[in-house]
């Protein structure tokens, strides 16, 4: 790091340098950035657009007493830095070291937890709030994008917070559209002039005083509050935050930091919300992200010379696209929907070659929900496809707008079980609970790229309802020689006789196979029970492991509500008189590390199965010899 961001402990280091100092503080903060996601991977663009605003936010405000919420959180690096991380930040994304995103266990800075988008300005105006209702007057800062923009929770706040009249303050971080029209020259002279802290302070001064005056002072308070509208509207427009009850200011330079940090210090003296909308550029000082963003948003590391990414292996997302694609060209019902995940999951191609069927609803799974129940009432073939953290969204709109209705929406659900570096807030194990729950619902698991292709065929072909197809992140792992992918509900592996059963669904399979094949050269033959549709299981699992003597069952999502208590029951209800054990996972909030460390820390790879296996088998030969 640079020998001025060494020197920053806190917010309140930065309270003593100079223009020059801040200035150069400012380029060593992206390069850290820049230097640690080449190494770490991570987002690089949203971080390198707020090095600036982040530092205004630094220089006027008071963290952690003040609040900073970044939404989504992602481009919350440099605010790392800046609050005593800075020691920390080569490890960042690796195990055990810094999350990639806002972290209450990590530091008093990071008061909210955070990784999914749209939520900032209803957690600050809990959090306003509460600091009124125990008699503090502490400021609280949400930061939230003008993608998050696109989430409904994001108006919902909005449309709370402006009744109130809290220390709260939105920033908002417009790096690719304008939200509300600038008109001219004397627009931005009555911008720079309303947001001075002595225009400000006069203001409230005089106010105050017409407020004070017997008879007359509040009607002349009132009529020249009218006129300040009507000349604002006059020049301005009404924007939809005056609407809300927000003083609306901007837009400003975003990295402009004397600018920044003086309208910041003028929000502090507007005793009503404020909403500052500030225009910045993503990748911002680096010259391959500032080209082009999109492919410098997440990264899985880099060359910071040649801004090289590396190739891109084919994953399951690409796949998908892919076979997406080759179904519309048979069928003109087919219609693509992303929650403003296009890339992340594999719908470009997509959208070049159906673009009357393509929709982007931006960051609003709910609606993209809902959305896709009314395609498909009014007689097409929707598919939407979407993350499984970011699907845990839209549960209600599952129920009530697609099972209830009964009408057939498929869901390619993207980055399900453990996705690693991402974390928390990112790992995909609560899907599969959830989706039990919802009547009628069809729901395929594949482990390889064939299966995929076969599956989402037959869902858009045959399927009913509400459907879904969820994958892993990544590539496809270990196959045996001589498995055929197929779509039939469920496959086998291994000898029929087997006296152990190992079930599993999804990429487990390629360890389950690993594992059988071991215990095979140890004298020890197991069958593989792989579940193809999960849920409903077919019966033909459950007949298929009643003769056993011991079945695992190993699930790569959270236990309770799992594939595998379900077959627990189904095997009980069917006489099974064996030992069961169920291997999920426990602690369903999973911190960041590699995904195959992951997988081995939780005992669902191939080595964790076959110990796991072997320790019930030495149990019972213990036992027996008692």
């Amino acid at each position: 790091m640079g020998k001025i961001l060494d020197q920053i402990r806190s917010p309140k280091d930065l309270k003593s340098l100079g223009k020059e100092e801040l200035d150069a503080l400012c380029e060593e903060l992206r390069e850290a950035i820049i230097d640690t996601v080449s190494h770490n991977g991570g987002h690089l663009a949203s971080n390198l657009g707020v090095v600036e605003l982040t530092v205004a936010l630094g220089l006027a405000f008071d963290p952690p007493q003040d609040t900073i919420l970044w939404d989504v959180g992602h481009q919350s690096y440099a605010y790392k830095l800046l609050t005593g991380r800075g020691g920390q930040f080569s490890t960042i994304r690796k195990e055990g070291g810094l999350a990639g995103f806002p972290c209450r266990e990590e530091s008093p800075y990071d008061l909210f937890t955070c990784g999914h988008s749209s939520t900032s300005i209803s957690a600050a105006l809990g959090v306003s709030e509460a600091n009124h209702l125990q008699g503090k007057e502490d400021y609280v800062v949400a930061v939230i994008g003008d993608g998050a923009l696109t989430g409904g929770l994001a108006y919902e706040g909005l449309n709370n917070a402006g009744r109130l009249h809290r220390n709260l303050i939105v920033i908002l971080n417009d790096n690719t559209m304008s939200i509300s029209k600038n008109v001219g020259s004397m627009a931005r002279y009555l911008t720079y002039i309303r947001t001075k802290p002595g225009y400000i302070k006069v203001k409230n001064n005089v106010e105050s005083s017409l407020q004070r005056l017997p008879v007359v002072g509040k009607a002349i308070a009132r009529s020249l509050r009218r006129l300040k509208d009507a000349i604002k509207k006059l020049f301005y427009n009404s924007t939809i935050f005056d609407d809300f009850g927000f003083a609306y200011y901007g837009p400003f330079d975003g990295h402009d930091l004397k600018e920044l940090t003086e309208t910041l210090e003028s929000a502090k003296l507007i005793h009503k919300p404020v909403l500052l909308h500030v225009r910045t550029y993503k990748g911002k000082g680096y010259q391959y992200a500032e080209q082009d963003p999109s492919i410098y948003h997440g990264l899985s590391g880099f060359d910071v010379t040649t801004g090289d990414t590396g190739e891109q292996p084919k994953n399951f997302s690409s796949e998908f696209g892919e076979t997406l694609c080759q179904l519309a060209e048979d069928d003109s019902r087919i219609c693509a929907i992303t929650a403003a995940m296009q890339d992340g999951t594999g719908l470009t191609g997509f959208r070049e070659r159906f673009r009357d069927r393509f929709y982007d609803v931006g960051i609003s799974e709910e609606h993209a929900v809902t959305f896709a129940g009314g395609l498909a009432a009014g007689g097409m073939l929707p598919v939407f496809a979407v993350y499984s953290t970011f699907l845990q969204r839209a549960y209600d709109q599952l129920i009530h707008d697609v099972a209830l209705q009964h009408t057939k929406v498929v869901l390619a659900i993207d980055r399900a079980g453990l996705v690693g570096e991402d974390g928390q807030t990112h790992q995909g194990l609560f899907d599969v609970a959830f989706l039990r729950t919802i009547p009628g619902v069809t729901v395929y698991s594949p482990c390889y790229f064939r299966e995929l292709r076969l599956q989402l065929a037959y869902l858009m072909e045959q399927g009913q309802g509400l459907c879904a197809i969820r994958y892993p992140r990544g590539k496809e792992l270990y196959k045996p020689s001589g498995f055929h992918s197929t779509v039939e509900p469920v496959a086998f592996y291994g000898p029929e006789d087997a006296p152990i059963a190992l079930v599993t669904y999804g990429r487990l399979f390629s360890f389950a196979a690993e594992c059988a094949e071991r215990l095979e050269r140890l004298g020890l033959p197991v069958r593989v029970i792989k579940l193809n549709r999960i849920v409903p299981i077919d019966p033909q699992a459950v007949q298929a492991a009643l003769p056993c003597r011991h079945v695992f069952f190993f699930e790569e999502g959270i236990r309770q509500g799992g594939v595998g208590e379900e077959f627990s029951c189904l095997l009980q209800e069917a006489g099974f008189a064996g030992s069961y054990h169920l291997h999920a996972v426990e602690d369903p909030f999973v911190r960041h590390a590699p995904m195959f460390r992951s997988l081995e820390a939780l005992g669902l790879n191939a080595a964790g199965m076959e110990r796991a296996i072997l320790a019930q088998c030495d149990e019972e030969r213990g036992g027996a010899r008692r």
